[in-house]
């Protein structure tokens, strides 16, 4: 059986809260509880679920941003929680991130062959050429243009803004990206093409994705695999079909009720 490409295993994250009082320790939430999941190349999971249900903290906990305060996260089998800074550095090859915002994401003061390329110039090794000739050709395949290199982040609009972010993330060829709410800030008719290049990007770079989002429509689209989450935990998972035809969890029930875009959105897909 071949190794997954991510393995979470048993993991929990608390948060500390404000103190309340001086000699009283302080109060933590639990954003995340025992969540065990599975991903295997060539097989993209959605985590769905409503804002606060930890599927946030989850991407992050994925991708190393932060560390389980229990269980453990493995990418390509290394538990990223015990990787070396200078390690967990060249092991970021593998997986990158697209966050939600395509405009917070990215540094306004900076020209976009910067910003793109600033994955594999942290990498080391590469002449300045090298990197603006990789952010070229990885910008064309997001449908940008060489010109758009020496541009910055307001002249585009939010759509581009994101395919930006969609080349950054591709530019070290990672085997997974976690993109957490990625078409989220944008129009339904614009988020149709941004899941329409995801797709195609996934197809021609087999790249897998960890999808993170509230819309059921999204992960359907892209998505193998689903997994509902509810304060935390891990409710339910399953196929779309299974899910969107035999839901069993009460919280699914609500969540599908609760989606009226979601045949408008999978029309305009």
């Amino acid at each position: 059986m071949t190794m997954p490409l991510l393995q979470i295993e048993a993991v929990t994250r608390h948060y500390a809260l404000p103190r309340e009082h001086l000699w009283r320790a302080a109060p933590s939430v639990q954003a995340v509880s025992g969540i065990s999941l599975t991903v295997h190349a060539g097989k993209s999971l959605g985590l769905v679920g409503e804002s606060g249900s930890g599927k946030s903290t989850l991407a992050r906990l994925a991708i190393g941003l932060e560390k389980p305060d229990q269980g453990r996260v493995c990418i390509l089998g290394q538990d990223l929680a015990l990787l070396k800074p200078a390690a967990l550095r060249r092991a970021r090859r593998d997986f990158q991130m697209v966050f939600q915002d395509p405009y917070g994401s990215l540094d306004p003061r900076q020209k976009i062959a910067t910003i793109v390329a600033e994955p594999l110039a942290a990498l080391g090794a590469i002449s300045a050429a090298q990197l603006r000739s990789q952010a070229h050709e990885v910008l064309l395949s997001v449908g940008l243009r060489q010109t758009d290199l020496d541009k910055y982040p307001h002249e585009f609009s939010g759509g581009q803004r994101q395919r930006i972010a969609i080349a950054r993330a591709l530019i070290t060829r990672p085997k997974l990206i976690v993109a957490d709410e990625p078409v989220s800030a944008l129009d339904v008719s614009v988020q149709a093409q941004v899941l329409n290049l995801m797709q195609d990007l996934q197809q021609q770079f087999g790249v897998t994705y960890l999808l993170i989002s509230h819309d059921l429509a999204v992960v359907n689209h892209l998505c193998d695999d689903v997994a509902v989450m509810f304060q935390g935990k891990v409710v339910e998972q399953g196929s779309p079909e299974e899910l969107f035809n035999h839901a069993q969890h009460p919280y699914t029930q609500t969540l599908l009720a609760a989606v009226p875009r979601l045949d408008a959105l999978a029309g305009a897909l």
